[in-house]
């Protein structure tokens, strides 16, 4: 698949570490570090602005190793990029940790995925079909 892409920052376009990556690293397009202390939340312009086809979303998700290492993590996870968005990309983080933490120029800072979506025709209905579950909510299956 190809998605058409403007980079209007001096870092790379997004990129897959692996061969089989899902999820393709976004950096963050700042001039000088950010610090975040913890319990704070700042939006990271990426410089990106791309072009999804039809029924595609891009789903902005949280770097493992910033999550497990600093508790840095996508305050939305996983934030939508809808097809017909045209304005830059820019990520929601969240400092988790314990102490204040500085994202650097150029840091990988979160993951996008590209997904098919569908949307749904939602039709009203008075009675739905009856399942063993029934209405059991949060944590009714127990611990089978």
């Amino acid at each position: 698949m190809k998605i058409k892409i403007i980079n209007q920052g001096p870092y790379p376009t997004p990129s897959y570490q692996t061969e089989q990556s899902a999820g393709a690293d976004l950096y963050a397009s700042i001039s000088e570090p950010l610090s975040i202390k913890p319990f704070e939340r700042v939006l990271i312009p990426t410089g990106l602005i791309i072009e999804l086809p039809l029924n595609f979303e891009a789903q902005i998700r949280p770097r493992s190793g910033l999550a497990f290492k600093h508790g840095i993590t996508v305050l939305n996870s996983p934030g939508t990029i809808d097809a017909d968005y045209r304005g830059e990309i820019k990520v929601l983080l969240i400092n988790l940790g314990q102490i204040e933490y500085q994202i650097q120029p150029g840091e990988r800072i979160a993951q996008m995925v590209i997904a098919s979506c569908l949307q749904a025709e939602f039709q009203i209905q008075s009675e739905l079909s009856v399942t063993e579950r029934g209405e059991g909510g949060y944590g009714h299956t127990g611990n089978k």
